[in-house]
């Protein structure tokens, strides 16, 4: 068995008043889009690394 990361960033949605997740395979990535999300003093972002399973199937 196999164990990837994956990088969840969860933010404040201003536009419609949410809080929302995307997932993202690079931190870098998620970073980025974290910034980006960050528009004015009421908002924020959050970058968690998340451990993935995945399962491999013998040849």
């Amino acid at each position: 068995m196999e164990i990837n990361q994956e990088f969840h960033v969860t933010y404040f949605d201003a536009d419609c008043g949410r809080i929302r997740t995307e997932v993202f395979d690079t931190v870098a990535a998620a970073e980025r889009f974290a910034s980006r999300s960050i528009t004015d003093e009421d908002s924020w972002a959050i970058v968690d690394a998340v451990a993935v399973q995945q399962e491999q199937l013998a040849a």
